[in-house]
């Protein structure tokens, strides 16, 4: 059994000023460093022994905040990565709501895929563990539909900061 505690990273320049982030870096702001740093006192009395992130900066920034009180290295990962929003990257989204989806935006099918292979690098390599990982809300909700067996339009969207626990088996 692995307990998966998974994260969603702080607030970004680009969350408030409700700009598409998609696989850009991205950079937290006050609050989205305040609520990282709020997350952690929460967690404070858990035990972790891995804690991963996303490769992207917003996620790794989060990450760091929350190994700081565990003396722990932050294991990163491309499988956590946002969707690539392709055309959209950079875009106002209340602008986005009606149109034509491009071409380039990541297929759901494959980022399902990608959330299928972090669950299995799960079972693979963390059996027993306690891990902590930090992600992003797209990705999040998709990794949650594959554990539950759900659409993605059946999972609840995850605030910035907010943690849920997956208890995975092995098998």
């Amino acid at each position: 059994m692995i307990t998966l505690y998974l994260a969603r990273h702080g607030e970004t320049v680009d969350n408030a000023r409700q700009v598409m982030q998609g696989q850009t870096q991205g950079e937290l702001n006050a609050e989205g460093q305040r609520q990282a740093e709020e997350l952690a006192k929460k967690l404070a009395a858990e035990h972790f022994d891995v804690i991963m992130s996303s490769d992207l900066r917003r996620a790794k920034q989060t990450a760091e905040i929350l190994a700081r009180q565990y003396g722990l290295d932050v294991v990163t990962t491309p499988l956590l990565r946002e969707r690539d929003w392709g055309d959209f990257t950079g875009r106002f989204i209340p602008d986005l709501r009606g149109e034509t989806w491009p071409d380039n935006v990541e297929p759901l099918e494959q980022m399902m895929t990608r959330a299928s292979r972090f669950l299995e690098l799960m079972r693979t390599n963390y059996d027993g563990q306690r891990v902590l990982a930090v992600g992003h809300g797209i990705i999040n909700k998709a990794i949650q539909a594959v554990f539950f067996g759900k659409q993605m339009s059946e999972i609840e969207k995850m605030k910035n900061a907010e943690v849920r626990i997956l208890d995975i088996s092995h098998n």
